[in-house]
């Protein structure tokens, strides 16, 4: 890290130990850029191209290197490349060689091709990909690079293969036939971590079939339905044959969830509620349908109250602490010397003793304060 990234990195540090959460300054403390951390994706100015190396400028948090193993992984790119072009690269050592930034253009392309995967998830953007292999489960297409799958199961009922109490030779001998062949299909999973991408043919000529199955449905609604593809974002539910809803990261459960494809498979039976119908689609919840453990907070928590509480997250304003599944308190960083001090006293998934400091159920807001500093003082 620069010294100047370092230096207003300290300025921070001070100003957030002297001043509290509700002073007018807070925002302004807010407002201060954080620098780059271990697997973010910036934005520079090439400075300078030289012996297998390419400065970036990236300010106001320094300059960013790309050299060894990372500049041989983006040669072809590079070869084009002249100071003054604005590039994205992710951050693969926040404090690397010689005080640089270091930074990778491959892995930037990655995580933007699947960030790309991810958006036509959401706009059911059509892709004309041609057929590379099959097997007996389905068809082996490529895009972007990244080799992907179509299941027969999601083939059009023009490319479905019909065949006879369901003989898996002559299904392969039928899917065969699609080897070389252009299809119109979507990307309906991409799993980044796991490098799966699977598509759907069944788009276009079925919109009309899908309305008149919306139809059917009401906001408020409850039904049976099974998960059929896990983004970062949410889960996918067929309500039937030829629909299916968005449940949004946020509507999977009271509790805090940062990955879905902890909490869910492909394949397992949920009950949602349908929560809204717009543009011919339709959102669902699996929260809904649960008890929003806020509303009887009341009866179990009160300011003043000692409670024990779970670490289960990091945020720039401190920690969130779970009391319970589903109701969470921020512990602020402003009770700490730093926030590499309250890291290193409060850590992830440890239970540790707080007092409530103010307490919001119809917000649903909880304030908490660190039993062990209290103590101290």
């Amino acid at each position: 890290m620069s010294e100047e990234a370092s230096a207003k990195t300290e300025v921070k540090k001070v100003i957030t130990i002297e001043l509290s959460a509700d002073h007018p300054m807070a925002g302004f403390i807010d407002s201060i850029p954080t620098p780059p951390s271990l697997g973010d994706l910036v934005e520079g100015t090439i400075i300078a191209i030289n012996r297998g190396r390419v400065y970036v400028d990236l300010p106001p948090f320094g300059t960013g290197l790309i050299y060894g193993r990372e500049y041989l992984n983006a040669a072809d790119v590079l070869r084009k490349a002249n100071p003054g072009d604005t590039i994205s690269a992710k951050v693969v050592d926040p404090a690397g060689r010689e005080g640089y930034i270091e930074l990778s253009l491959k892995e930037a392309r990655q995580a933007a091709i699947w960030g790309e995967a991810e958006t036509a998830i959401i706009n059911e953007t059509p892709y004309s990909l041609v057929v590379e292999e099959a097997n007996k489960g389905g068809l082996i297409l490529t895009w972007q690079g990244i080799q992907g799958f179509l299941p027969a199961s999601q083939l059009s009922k023009e490319h479905y293969p019909r065949v006879p109490e369901g003989d898996k030779e002559k299904i392969l001998g039928e899917l065969m036939q699609l080897i070389g062949k252009p299809l119109s299909v979507r990307i309906i999973t991409a799993d980044a971590k796991e490098g799966k991408l699977i598509f759907s043919e069944r788009t276009g000529n079925e919109a009309e079939e899908k309305a008149s199955l919306i139809d059917k449905y009401q906001i408020g609604d409850s039904a049976e339905g099974e998960v059929t593809g896990i983004v970062d974002f949410g889960v996918f539910v067929k309500l039937e044959p030829g629909l299916e809803g968005l449940v949004h990261i946020s509507e999977l459960d009271w509790g805090l969830v940062e990955d879905p494809h902890a909490l869910f498979a492909v394949g397992d039976k949920v009950r949602v509620k349908v929560i809204e119908i717009k543009d011919g689609k339709i959102s669902l919840s699996i929260k809904a349908l649960k008890e929003n453990p806020w509303r009887t907070a009341t009866e179990r928590y009160a300011r003043g109250m000692e409670v024990p509480g779970v670490i289960i997250k990091y945020n720039k304003h401190g920690a969130l602490a779970s009391i319970e599944e589903g109701v969470a308190g921020l512990v602020h960083v402003s009770e700490f010397e730093s926030p590499a001090a309250l890291r290193e006293t409060l850590e992830l998934g440890k239970t540790y003793p707080f007092t409530i400091s103010l307490f919001e159920p119809k917000e649903q807001r909880m304030t908490l304060i660190f039993s062990g500093n209290k103590k101290k003082k």
